[in-house]
């Protein structure tokens, strides 16, 4: 227990001067005390990631689920996460911290450019340096000079190039270099939509898987803005899958189920595309004629899509909300599930992999129609919020009937309404 001495509404100028010695002294005290114990957490989380122990709990990354067990933002949980990576392969920085010498942003500074050959040298910058004058040092750590910059950026300009090709094994392999403006819009475009389609808890996604599942979402983002003069054009670049109605029935035969050019799509995985697509149905006809085409028809019909957003708010899965969803059949339209709001969830596609590809399950709670109940492979029900907190052997105080924002108190016939829109 801290005891602070009482001033009243004395200044700086007539309290007694021990006691604001006395002040600064805790202060500073303290301040070291947090230093060992920011060191000693950074260390728990290495090893927490290391060990993967996130991905039991179905999260994308250590910095996602200590966001939602911890309260962290997102932003805060990455860079903690990052600098308990680094701190890792930087002893004598990591001993300094245990030490309370060294603040969280001092040490968050020189993460950024430090390794072994120069950890030495910026260790004795930071003893004297502030945390501002030393984040000013670290960017300045590698600058080229301006001729030398010129130079590198034309032979980088000139050794741009990008090839996507199909392999063997039916994925498509990505090489290429570009140029630092391209370069740097793209990583951009990259990190937006990877913090939009992993806003939540998704398991095994490396930071490469991430950005790969990134690059998908811009590219569907793009065709369905359009370019000048491509608008109209948009059925020329649509992606089919060529399935068999058995295909897709849980308990059906796997058969056909290709892209145009015959890359094989697993059975599964054609179940989840075809959860929330346009869906064209083919007849073959006798004599070796063309087979009879029907319309296109959508799984989910707008209106009720709409319907599904204003109830959903996002992907459902536990700790994500990401609003880049697919409307999932909890019982498949292929084997008898109807397409109605009580049979329907809004999933991220991740999670929406996780429930056919990834083993994980999903039903809906008999007393609590609207709350999906999400489970593990292992038959381990998640629960819709993180698992209270407990502080010195009592609970964090929660809304009182531990709901989620998930379950917000808008009347059945606002949805309906929306059903009835045009």
């Amino acid at each position: 227990m801290i005891m602070i001495p009482r001033v009243g509404g004395q200044s700086a100028e007539t309290v007694d001067p021990d006691v604001l010695t006395g002040l600064a002294d805790e202060i500073t005290s303290l301040s070291e005390r947090l230093h060992t114990e920011t060191q000693r957490l950074l260390a728990l989380i290495a090893e927490f990631d290391r060990l993967g122990g996130w991905k039991r709990e179905g999260f994308a990354s250590c910095s996602d689920w200590l966001a939602y067990r911890t309260g962290l933002d997102r932003m805060t949980a990455r860079e903690k996460v990052r600098v308990a990576r680094a701190l890792a392969g930087l002893p004598d920085t990591s001993a300094a911290m245990a030490r309370g010498e060294l603040s969280f942003s001092q040490v968050r500074a020189i993460t950024r450019v430090a390794d072994p050959d120069n950890e030495e040298e910026l260790l004795a910058h930071a003893g004297s340096m502030s945390a501002a004058a030393l984040e000013r040092l670290v960017r300045s750590w590698r600058r080229l000079d301006r001729e030398s910059e010129i130079s590198l950026e034309e032979r980088r300009h000139a050794a741009r190039c990008l090839s996507v090709f199909p392999a063997d094994d039916g994925s498509y392999l990505v090489r290429g270099r570009l140029d630092s403006e391209a370069g740097a819009l793209l990583m951009r475009a990259i990190e937006a939509a990877s913090d939009a389609l992993y806003a939540g808890s998704v398991p095994e996604a490396t930071p490469e898987q991430r950005r790969a599942d990134a690059l998908g979402l811009l590219a569907e983002r793009a065709l369905e803005a359009g370019f000048a003069g491509e608008a109209c054009r948009a059925e020329r670049h649509l992606v089919v899958l060529h399935v068999e109605p058995g295909t897709l029935e849980e308990e059906g035969e796997p058969g056909r189920s290709e892209l145009e050019d015959g890359t094989r799509v697993s059975a599964e995985t054609s179940r989840r595309m075809a959860c929330d697509a346009a869906v064209v149905r083919a007849e073959p006809t006798d004599g070796g004629t063309a087979p009879r085409v029907g319309p296109r028809s959508r799984v989910v019909p707008p209106r009720m899509r709409r319907a599904l957003e204003l109830r959903d708010r996002g992907c459902r899965f536990p700790g994500c909300g990401s609003r880049f969803t697919d409307a999932h059949h909890v019982r498949h339209w292929a084997d008898g599930g109807p397409t109605q709001l009580d049979n329907l969830v809004l999933l991220c596609r991740t999670h929406h992999r996780l429930l056919h590809e990834g083993g994980f399950g999903v039903r809906f709670d008999r007393q609590r129609p609207k709350q999906p109940v999400f489970s593990t492979p292992y038959g381990r029900e998640i629960p819709p919020v993180p698992p209270r907190m407990w502080i010195d052997g009592s609970p964090l105080s929660s809304s009182p009937d531990g709901r989620g924002e998930w379950e917000r108190d808008v009347p059945l016939g606002f949805y309906l309404r929306a059903l009835e829109r045009p």
